[in-house]
């Protein structure tokens, strides 16, 4: 990597399964000159130190604790704190990064990069998610709950640390203006499906009869609603004999899904992946369905996001079935998108049924969607994201400005 800019990200998180959007930013960056690493968890079997599509890994011996509580979680990132901390410092020593970008959660990580920030080094807060808003809707407590004000006085100073901060949707952004970040120091990366692996799907020139494949991929979590998919499939199984349901991934709700499948009697419908799937095979799986399904819940935390699931799928063509929540209603309306009403399983089954039995609107759906694509493209948000590292590292983080 010598003779190129070096840039370090550092995430909580396994790379490159289950953190695309690192990914995505890290190819980008490999494709515009850059020598890249990553500092992220270990997971079993992998070994501590890679090389992946140009990127240098560097996996810390870090145990996930999925459903540990607050005390086990806040443990779980102090400790992958510490180390990063180290680690980080040690191969600043010997690379000497032109700029470091930190992921959250939690947003205190950014902490990690103070030896590099001492000696001028620009940082990067990227927030996946605001965590006030995340805590809230998780635990169901309004935002001036006792630690959601802990939450908001940490990002505050987390994003003061840093010399510029980049988040996912233009409703974040606004919130953290809100909250006091300069305007001028606060940008949108949107995770939009990357179209070298996410492309639009052939005309369809055969008929599956009876066949109807459903998909879900990503986090297996309450606030996501993947059971609502799997109580909507009961109750229209008689209808359509061959509905089907893929689902692809792992979370802290995998054993209830399984149970609830299993009392349901629907194994001979339901497929569960073994765990996450790479990025790369995505693609093939989504290609088998017929409809995605992004059924949130909503809340103080899924009311701000844009599922990067419901991208994808647009992404290749594949009608959506979403709940109607705030900022996926602000991006796509009811040509681009079929809209449930939130933790309502029986309005899922409603929609569900409607596409399968009307061919015409899920082709409707699936043209309609396309021009969500044309506006907003990993390209273009990939170009603008390079000359941000770029102008953040040729200025040293003074003056970073909106991408």
């Amino acid at each position: 990597m010598s003779g190129r800019p070096q840039h370090c990200m550092v995430v909580h998180a396994f790379y490159p399964v289950g953190e695309t959007r690192v990914q995505r930013e890290a190819l980008a960056l490999i494709d515009r000159g850059y020598g890249v690493h990553v500092v992220c968890l270990r997971d079993k079997g992998e070994p501590a130190t890679e090389t992946h599509e140009g990127v240098r890994i560097h996996r810390l011996p870090v145990a996930r604790h999925r459903g540990a509580g607050l005390f086990g979680q806040l443990i779980e990132y102090l400790t992958f704190f510490v180390l990063a901390f180290a680690n980080l410092t040690f191969l600043h020593m010997r690379h000497r990064f032109r700029t470091i970008q930190v992921h959250n959660l939690p947003d205190f990580l950014v902490f990690c990069a103070l030896i590099p920030k001492l000696g001028g080094t620009p940082i990067i807060l990227d927030l996946h998610d605001l965590m006030p808003e995340l805590f809230a809707g998780r635990a169901g407590v309004g935002m001036r709950h006792p630690v959601v004000r802990v939450t908001r006085f940490q990002e505050k100073v987390s994003c003061r640390f840093a010399d510029h901060v980049i988040t996912v949707t233009d409703g974040w952004r606004d919130t953290l203006i809100e909250r006091g970040v300069p305007e001028g120091k606060v940008s949108v990366v949107m995770n939009v499906a990357d179209s070298r692996l996410f492309s639009p799907l052939p005309a369809a020139t055969d008929d599956n009869g009876d066949a109807f494949q459903l998909i879900y991929h990503g986090t297996f979590t309450h606030r996501y609603g993947v059971d609502l998919i799997i109580r909507a499939v009961d109750r229209i199984r008689e209808e359509i004999p061959g509905i089907r349901l893929m689902l692809l991934g792992d979370g802290e709700t995998r054993e209830e899904l399984v149970d609830l499948t299993r009392s349901l009697e629907l194994c001979d419908r339901v497929d569960f992946s073994d765990d996450m799937v790479a990025a790369d095979r995505l693609p093939g799986a989504i290609r088998s369905a017929d409809v995605g399904i992004v059924p949130n819940r909503s809340n103080l935390f899924t009311d701000g996001i844009l599922p990067t699931k419901l991208m994808e799928y647009v992404a290749m063509g594949v009608p959506v079935i979403a709940a109607r929540t705030p900022t996926v209603a602000a991006y796509f309306d009811d040509s681009m998108v079929e809209f449930f009403e939130p933790g309502d399983s029986d309005d899922l089954a409603a929609h569900i049924r409607r596409l399968y039995r009307d061919r015409s609107r899920r082709e409707d759906l699936s043209r309609n969607s396309s021009a969500f694509n044309r506006r907003y493209n990993w390209e273009s948000i990939a170009e603008r994201y390079g000359d941000l590292v770029d102008r953040l590292g040729t200025c040293g983080g003074r003056n970073g400005s909106d991408a």
